[in-house]
């Protein structure tokens, strides 16, 4: 037997109130969080979580879907190589959220598992399900109250095989200095979603990746206050995202890009941010002129921005959508052309 069900992780603010959850029906699920974590974060925990509740059926297969294309390919092709190197990155740095990922492999040995990429919040039944709890557990550490947790693995005939609280107590360090997000007590705890680019974003190829450090940007957005235009706030972020030192802090960039981001790049190919991630991690890219052609209020919670880069191989014409996403201005668009 299979046993199919979705992961899913959630985060408000990313980093903020945090939740994960996995679902197979609704008499088997389980969902936790943490009052603080990553979207990241989450969808390991939501994976680990659920090789854990179905240890004592080791011989049936796991068919996971999920709709974090990082995940995947942490545990399906990246993390062999880690293992190799010390749990650290071609770069020498080390890997993020690594004490998740070397419970995972723990908890996968000897198991028969499958990964399923599954686009979010497209109408998939058992994501959008898995997406709901995992938003509602990020949703109740918000509110500092117990999370619904769900029955936890639970089959018909089966004895009701709740799914212990898992250990992990995340530590996190913050760009602003180390700080540590501790776990709710054991009573309220069950636990606790990258622009990349080619040649062509701000300059020569670029490093957005997943959300999994702090950033205090979100306290800059609000300092900067009424007085502050929409259109110097997106020009300023914009700037920033020049900064091969911004590109190559995870945090930064992670709460920068909006969790939908796309581009279409010079070739003409379109990036997801997860595609994105994957094939540029590794490159931050070299520094860039930036000239700002114009910044339009498209409407009260967006801004196009155009403008062009100025780089040794040459000029870029670019346009950015920056849409209002709580209290955080993020990138939600990019396209960029050589200039003739």
């Amino acid at each position: 037997m299979t046993i199919t069900a979705a992961a899913d992780g959630s985060a408000l603010g990313n980093p903020g109130p945090a939740g994960w959850a996995w679902y197979v029906n609704d008499e088997c699920w389980h969902a936790g969080g943490w009052p603080h974590g990553t979207n990241n974060q989450g969808e390991l925990m939501a994976v680990l979580d659920l090789f854990r509740a179905t240890a004592h059926v080791p011989d049936e297969a796991l068919h996971i879907l999920c709709d974090s294309q990082y995940v995947i390919n942490s545990v399906t092709k990246w993390m062999p190589g880690w293992k190799r190197k010390g749990w650290r990155k071609s770069d020498g740095k080390p890997v993020l959220n690594v004490e998740l990922l070397k419970e995972i492999d723990q908890a996968l040995s000897g198991r028969r598992y499958t990964f399923e990429w599954v686009r979010g919040h497209a109408g998939h039944d058992l994501n959008e399900a898995a997406d709901e709890r995992a938003r509602a557990a990020a949703g109740a550490y918000q509110q500092g109250v117990a999370p619904r947790q769900g029955p936890g693995f639970v089959r018909a005939g089966d004895a009701a095989a709740q799914a212990a609280p898992p250990p992990y107590s995340p530590q996190i360090a913050s760009s602003a200095g180390n700080r540590v997000a501790q776990a709710a007590p054991q009573a309220a705890r069950a636990g606790i979603r990258e622009m990349v680019g080619e040649p062509t974003l701000f300059g020569a190829s670029s490093l957005f990746a997943e959300p999994d450090l702090f950033s205090e940007l979100e306290e800059e957005t609000r300092a900067a206050g009424p007085e502050q235009g929409a259109e110097a706030i997106v020009e300023a972020l914009e700037r920033e995202l020049l900064l091969p030192g911004t590109r190559a802090d995870l945090g930064r960039t992670g709460v920068l890009l909006h969790p939908d981001f796309t581009e279409i790049g010079s070739s003409g190919r379109l990036w997801t941010r997860d595609e994105m991630m994957m094939e540029l991690e590794d490159a931050p890219g070299v520094p860039a002129e930036l000239e700002l052609l114009a910044a339009e209020r498209i409407s009260e919670g967006s801004v196009l921005l155009t403008l062009r880069s100025h780089t040794r191989s040459g000029t870029v014409l670019r346009s950015s959508l920056w849409v209002l996403d709580g209290v955080q201005w993020r990138l939600r668009f990019h396209q960029g052309t050589p200039e003739a």
